[in-house]
């Protein structure tokens, strides 16, 4: 069974000073409002219902936090969570680039994204979230620049690949790859950026995230 099946919601957060005050590895995921980043938690936590997937893109607009260990998983049992046995922490950021949000709110949530991305010791790693159809739209792009200096790995996730067929699934990874493999630090040495085909409705790309997201973590299979 993957480590990521114990996954429980531990809590959501709406400011800084809100964040888990544990030293705990945590690896975000983050991208446009309809990417299936919620369907993608899900899926890989083997859980409908743990990420909000709305019909609505858009909707979650604070960090929901998933511990990953600490109690015992059941669907009938709510165990508490033991804050010393978590070994990771899943963090569920706001989706951006969904227009009919109120601009006070867009504001909130991207000021609080933004200070998580650049401030936060215990974020490992970034998984980038972009429908394997339209990878690398603008927001995309702007996120991915403006997070590479800080040095951590960004692992893309290319969802809803089951929507091409195997030509253009190995397009859509190829050109993702030069792009990424096109991004270099002053000393002309390439971030440490990967990406991958992945399917929510097929579960294609399953193992290969589960162990990406584990090994970014330095947690234990």
């Amino acid at each position: 069974m993957s480590k990521l099946w114990q996954a429980r919601f531990f809590k959501t957060v709406n400011h800084l000073h809100d964040l888990p005050r544990l030293d705990v590895p945590e690896i975000a995921f983050v991208g446009r409002s309809n990417a299936g980043k919620s369907s993608a938690i899900n899926t890989l936590c083997n859980q409908k219902g743990l990420a909000f997937a709305s019909r609505t893109p858009g909707r979650t607009q604070h960090i929901n936090y998933f511990a990953i260990g600490g109690g015992h998983v059941a669907q009938h049992r709510h165990d508490p969570i033991n804050l010393r046995e978590i070994e990771l922490f899943l963090v569920d950021l706001p989706g951006y680039g969904y227009a009919q949000v109120s601009g006070a709110a867009k504001n909130h949530w991207q000021k609080l994204l933004s200070d998580y991305l650049m401030t936060r010791q215990q974020l490992k790693a970034l998984i980038l979230v972009m429908d394997a159809r339209h990878p690398f739209q603008p927001l995309d792009v702007e996120l991915l620049e403006w997070f590479a200096p800080t040095g951590k790995p960004v692992h893309c996730l290319l969802t809803k690949s089951d929507k091409l067929n195997r030509s253009e699934s190995a397009s859509a990874l190829k050109q993702t790859n030069t792009i990424l493999s096109s991004y270099v630090d002053d000393k002309g040495m390439p971030f440490p950026f990967s990406a991958q085909l992945f399917s929510s409705m097929k579960r294609n790309g399953l193992q290969d995230a589960t162990t990406a997201i584990l090994q970014l973590a330095s947690v234990s299979a």
